[in-house]
Order: C-alpha cells, then structure tokens, then sequence
C-alpha cells in the first residue's frame, strides 16, 4: 500500500500545477517525515551516504544526495565511455536513416529531441543508449567523456514518468518531456547527453559551468528519478560485451570505447 502511494506520487507529473504543489512539498520541512519510508520502500543504500539519513531535512535534500568519496572509481582507460549515472541501461541500439531509434517496441526521433535537424544529422546511423535512473537511484549526473562542451540547451515542457512503462506507452517522453542536453566533443568525435527530465520543469540542475569536463566529472543532478540517452555519431563507438541490456550500472563503470573503429580494433 505504502510503495502505490509513493508510485502514485512520483506520477503525478502531468500538469503543471500538480508538479508545483509536489516540488513545494518536497522542499518543506513536513516532507521530513516521509524521508526514513522513502529510503525503505526504494531501498536507498545509506551505507553509501555521504550524510546520516537523519541529517537530510526534506526529501528533496536525500533526492540530491552526494555519496561518501571513492566510492564510485572512474575507468581509467584513456578512450573508455564511462556511466554518467547509476542506472539500469534499459536498450542500447542503432539511430535508424529516419534519425530514429526504438526503445521497449515504440520509436522516438531524435530530431524532436535534439531539437535540431542538423545536430541530429550528425548522430545518424551512430549508436544510442537509454539509462534509466528509478527514484531510488543517487541522482548526480557525470560526464562519461572527457571533452570539450560545444553546445547546452533546453527543451520541452511538460514530463511524463520515463520508467519501464512509461517508455512503452507514454507520449513520447524521450523526445517530448523537458530535457537539458550537452554536446560534448573529444578528438572531432560528438556525444550528445540527453537528460530527460520527469518530474517538474525545473528538475535538472546543471553543476558545471566550464568549456571543458572530465571524465567522471559532476556536471549536474535530477531532482527525481529520471533517464539519460547517449547519443554518438557513427562508427566512434564500441560497446563492451558485457553490456547486455537491461542491466545495472554504475558511475564511472566503462560502457565501452570511444574511438574510429580502425584505431580501436
């Protein structure tokens, strides 16, 4: 009974003012009371914490949460793509010539996500991959890449729940939900970050404010649960073998490698 009214809670995104008087609450001081059943219900890791869960004054303190330090070591590798967030790699696949790609059965341009038919061109035939953060997950995001920052927007309005069902039967959220997105590039190579917002307009915070990001580097947090999409142009990337959807991954965890093919192989 708890666990549906939490998922009945976290849902309520489709209109404006449910979102206000949602974020309002999770920023008071009542919603404190809830915080030690939210960390039961989504398991929340608070051996992980960097805070006592009694220290956090409002949910959306432990929504945005830090973790202790070295707890997340980045890859080292020179030319490995690392996981900006922990998260469940839902698919993983192909940007399609229609600059489309199909997740859970239904397709989503990435024209209407990038917002840009141009940008868009760039990622056509190259690889996709969709990672979903559940409202239990740690919330920062960080840069998979090293690379220097080309472009940061944002889109879209309204946001619609972006977990398993609602990538199957929601209105497009991928593409339509308020997204902030960072082109990052490396060495002539482009890879888009596409944080796709699903709870309020204003739920993702950027952190990093510079031209040039490291790899593991924070460059901002959902305020709930959410989905990144990576996006990278053609033939610059190679999935690592064990990356077989859906899996469970974690910052800085190597995905795979970033570079010509001809080099790499």
């Amino acid at each position: 009974m708890v666990k549906w009214l939490y998922q009945l809670f976290i849902e309520l995104t489709n209109h404006a003012w449910t979102s206000k008087c949602l974020a309002s609450f999770t920023r008071s001081k009542w919603s404190r009371l809830f915080i030690s059943s939210y960390a039961k219900v989504y398991k929340i890791n608070k051996e992980e914490m960097e805070k006592k869960l009694h220290e956090y004054e409002t949910l959306q303190q432990l929504f945005v949460r830090t973790l202790k330090k070295g707890l997340r070591p980045i890859d080292t590798h020179p030319d490995s793509v690392v996981s900006p967030v922990d998260a469940v790699i839902e698919d993983v696949g192909i940007i399609t010539d229609q600059k489309e790609i199909i997740v859970k059965g239904k397709t989503y341009s990435i024209r209407e996500m990038l917002g840009d038919d141009q940008i868009a061109e760039k990622y056509l035939h190259g690889t996709f991959i969709i990672l979903y953060l559940s409202p239990g997950h740690y919330h920062r995001i960080h840069s998979p890449i090293c690379g220097e920052v080309v472009k940061q927007w944002e889109l879209g309005g309204k946001s619609y729940p972006v977990n398993r069902l609602g990538l199957k039967y929601g209105k497009a959220p991928l593409s339509k939900n308020y997204r902030r997105i960072t082109e990052l590039c490396t060495n002539g190579m482009h890879t888009a970050i596409v944080k796709v917002g699903a709870m309020f307009v204003n739920s993702i915070e950027l952190t990093h404010e510079h031209d040039y990001v490291k790899k593991g580097e924070e460059i901002g947090y959902f305020s709930f649960g959410s989905t990144v999409v990576l996006l990278f142009e053609k033939g610059v990337f190679t999935l690592d073998e064990q990356i077989v959807p859906p899996v469970e991954v974690k910052v800085g965890q190597r995905l795979g490698l970033l570079g010509l093919k001809e080099k790499s192989e």
